[in-house]
């Protein structure tokens, strides 16, 4: 019966979405709204089609600097947690500039690093590893911290030296904490991508989108923006994938 009922909520966010397309489709049948400045999903799938080659040529750079700018977050962020975990008078330094780091939106970031870097891959790379360091310096730094003081103590007491305590009692309880930052900071790397490529650059699918904006095709909007947010859902279904691999206990406890 339980089993039933968890089926049935899965299936709910799908049922809504096809409502929410089908009163997409009748305001734009019976022209509610002007069709060139909504357009039916009809035509947004039509025009997702007519561009294909285009949208994944342009989706395949995207999701190039994505994958390098979050590689280099999620290992800046693991050592910055490292670090401060290790030195407090440290991380009671360096916290608080982290923090301030985050409340500078990624648009007002985006045009410095184009001048800075000119307009090809690395000023979205330094962009994305920005974004996406965070998220997991904070939550591995609260794994870490959260981690069982009599495991700690026991490891001491049989000499165990930092590097292992790491290795085999605070890496392991911090799990949760990272693959919940790496699911936030998937899609922080499509989205600073994209938002670094409005800015400047040759292809992408930022790049993709202000050109259908300025010839005002708004079909071919939607079907980017789809096309964008089915990336990071994609990701961030990746990331629990390889979650539930690495952490099968944790799926048998739900």
């Amino acid at each position: 019966m339980k089993k039933q009922t968890n089926i049935n909520i899965n299936v709910l966010p799908f049922l809504l979405i096809i409502v929410l397309l089908f009163v997409w489709q009748g305001i734009s049948y019976f022209q509610m709204v002007p069709t060139y400045l909504l357009p039916s999903p009809i035509s947004v799938v039509q025009a997702f089609i007519a561009d294909f080659g285009t949208l994944m040529a342009n989706a395949g750079v995207t999701l190039l600097e994505a994958f390098w700018g979050l590689l280099i977050g999620v290992i800046s962020g693991v050592l910055i947690a490292i670090v401060m975990d290790l030195f407090t008078p440290l991380y009671k330094a360096v916290y608080p500039l982290l923090v301030i780091s985050q409340t500078v939106p990624a648009v007002a970031i985006a045009p410095l690093l184009i001048l800075w870097f000119g307009y090809g891959m690395l000023p979205k790379i330094v962009l994305i590893t920005i974004t996406t360091f965070f998220p997991v310096a904070v939550e591995m730094l609260s794994g870490f911290r959260s981690t069982d003081p009599d495991l700690i103590h026991l490891m001491n007491t049989m000499g165990a030296t930092k590097w292992k305590l790491y290795y085999y009692v605070k890496f392991p309880n911090s799990l949760n904490h990272f693959f919940a930052s790496l699911k936030i900071s998937v899609s922080y790397a499509i989205v600073s991508a994209v938002i670094s490529e409005w800015v400047g650059g040759f292809s992408g699918l930022g790049v993709y989108m202000t050109r259908v904006m300025k010839s005002y095709a708004y079909d071919k909007m939607f079907a980017v923006i789809f096309l964008i947010s089915g990336l990071s859902l994609l990701l961030i279904w990746l990331v629990t994938f390889i979650q539930h691999k690495i952490m099968p206990w944790e799926t048998n406890k739900k």
